[in-house]
C-alpha cells in the first residue's frame, strides 16, 4: 500500500511476493501479505491464477456505480459488477477471503441505505469489510463521517452477517494518515 496501484506493476509485484514468501528470502507467510488494488479486474484474475495465498484488498468505497466512479475513476472501466465477479473468482481459486476497504465520507456513502446495498452486493462472499474513517485533506471534496454514523454502519453490517471492523486512526493529526501523504502547495517556499 502507498506505492500507487500495485497491479499496474503486476510482474514486479508478483516477483516481490514470491521473494518475500520464499524461505531463502524473507520467509514471510503469503497469508501475511496483502495486495491492495483499486480494482484492475484483469489483473485480479491473473493474481488468482498465480495461486499465491496473499490477501486481496479492494478499495471499494461504495456499492453504487455512480458514487464509486466519483470516488474511484477506475470504476468507469471496471464497474462494480465486473469487480465483484473477479473477487468471487479470486476467492474460488485461492480459498482466501477478500478484504473490502470502505472509506466513509460524510453525507456520501455513510448511510444505512448504502449499507443495505453493500450487504446485498457481498452477502455470501468470503469477505471482510474494513471501514475507514476518511481523513481530512486540505481542499478535499469529502469529509469524515461522524463517529456515530461510522459505528451505526459497522453495527448494521455485522448484524446482517457481514464481518466489518473500523480501522484505527493513526497519523491524521500530522497529515500522515492514509490519503494524506501528498505534496502541499507551499506558497512561501
Amino acid at each position: 500500500m502507498g506505492i500507487g496501484e500495485p497491479l499496474d506493476n503486476y510482474d514486479n509485484v508478483v516477483k516481490a511476493i514470491r521473494i518475500l514468501n520464499n524461505p531463502k528470502g524473507l520467509a514471510i507467510g503469503a497469508r501475511h501479505i496483502s495486495v491492495s488494488t483499486s480494482g484492475l479486474v484483469p489483473k485480479i484474475y491473473a493474481l488468482a491464477d498465480e495461486q499465491i495465498q496473499c490477501t486481496l484488498s479492494i478499495s471499494l468505497h461504495s456499492p453504487i456505480d455512480e458514487k464509486r466512479s466519483e470516488i474511484m475513476p477506475v470504476n468507469k472501466v471496471y464497474n462494480i459488477e465486473k469487480l465483484i465477479q473477479a473477487c468471487k473468482y479470486y476467492i474460488e481459486k485461492t480459498g482466501r477471503r477478500v478484504s473490502f476497504e470502505y472509506a466513509l465520507a460524510k453525507d456520501n456513502n455513510d448511510n444505512l441505505e448504502d449499507a443495505k446495498k453493500l450487504i446485498k452486493l457481498i452477502k455470501g462472499m468470503n469477505c471482510h469489510v474494513n471501514l475507514i474513517p476518511i481523513n481530512k485533506i486540505e481542499n478535499g471534496k469529502f469529509t469524515k463521517s461522524t463517529n456515530e454514523n461510522i459505528i451505526k454502519f459497522r453495527d448494521y453490517l455485522n448484524e446482517h452477517g457481514i464481518v466489518a471492523t473500523i480501522r484505527r486512526e493513526l497519523g491524521s493529526d500530522i497529515d500522515a494518515a492514509c490519503g494524506q501523504l501528498r505534496r502541499k502547495n507551499l506558497k512561501n517556499s
